[in-house]
């Protein structure tokens, strides 16, 4: 491992500072500077012939994000790195993966061009909104799953199956909602959601179940404003929901996100660190929890030259 090296971008330290901790490493020595114009600097030790991975989630300020992962890549680059890979755990412009009109971007593509022209080599990302998008890059991609870790906190938390209903809140989340269901048992439930523009959408029945008097656990790769969630709780709480729990890979918050689940009938909201949470937030319905051993160990086997997809092999599966 001597040949491997760690930075962070200032996105999320903490996260970053933790894979090191699971790793046994130091992060490496990395200063960034911000001109009274606003233009990036960054300097970095010495990475001539090493293995470098460089850890930055492309989170709101997602412009800002982005930009300090494309000055690392060619800093990196620049001095000599044997390789290089960009760890993403929220990759932004996600959403904008196809051209669902006339005249609009596929961002998510130029996003993996400008990644793939900076200098990385490949890249490790972390729930991926759609899946396709490993084939932006001209690189290898590595696309991780958080799905096993908020399974092992709901299989904790809930002992008996019979009284879980693993929902999904659209028909986009249908196949991570059954995966879910596979390994904590239980029955599933399909929201079936309309949306009515850009930021509105309207839930209108509930498929499957039956969610009276259950528990229900609601899966989604992400929280961003928070709309979609909490207009399918009130669906679930009308249905006699005994409970209402959120499962999600990347806790965006944005907007009124916040002020949404608090008022909404949802008894707890559980997120990864992927993307740092503001320090002054306290949220009594939010719970983190880590994917820096996630993230860790598909470092190291890519710097081992091992396979990746043996992380998930012993997971367990539970037939409802």
């Amino acid at each position: 491992m001597r040949e491997l090296k760690i930075f962070s971008g200032r996105a999320n330290l903490p996260l970053s500072q933790k894979i090191c901790e699971f790793l046994n490493l130091d992060l490496g020595s990395c200063k960034f500077q911000t001109f009274p114009d606003g233009e990036f600097h960054c300097k970095i030790e010495d990475v001539r012939g090493r293995d470098v991975f460089l850890v930055q989630p492309t989170c709101p300020p997602v412009n800002d994000n982005l930009m300090e992962l494309l000055i690392l890549i060619d800093t990196c680059r620049r001095a000599s790195a044997e390789r290089i890979t960009a760890v993403i755990p929220y990759f932004g412009y996600a959403r904008q993966d196809r051209k669902d009109e006339g005249r609009v971007p596929i961002t998510a593509k130029l996003v993996a061009n400008l990644i793939t022209r900076a200098g990385a080599d490949r890249v490790l990302a972390m729930d991926l909104h759609a899946a396709q998008i490993q084939g932006f890059f001209d690189v290898p991609v590595d696309h991780l799953y958080a799905g096993a870790v908020l399974t092992g906190y709901f299989r904790n938390k809930f002992k008996n199956p019979d009284d879980l209903v693993i929902v999904s809140p659209d028909e986009g989340s249908i196949k991570r909602a059954v995966g879910h269901a596979k390994r904590l048992g239980g029955k599933l439930a399909i929201i079936d959601k309309r949306r009515l523009g850009a930021e509105t959408t309207k839930q209108e029945n509930i498929i499957g179940g039956p969610v009276e008097g259950k528990i229900a656990l609601m899966f989604d790769d992400m929280i961003s404003t928070g709309g979609s969630i909490c207009g399918a709780a009130e669906l679930l709480k009308s249905k006699g929901a005994r409970e209402i729990h959120v499962g999600a890979s990347h806790g965006v918050f944005a907007g009124q996100a916040l002020e949404k689940l608090a008022k909404a009938p949802v008894d707890s909201v559980v997120v990864t660190d992927s993307i740092p949470l503001a320090a002054e937030i306290d949220h009594p319905k939010i719970v983190r929890l880590t994917v820096a051993s996630l993230l860790g160990e598909a470092i190291r086997r890519i710097h081992q030259h091992k396979s990746i997809s043996g992380i998930f092999a012993d997971e367990p599966i539970v037939n409802s």
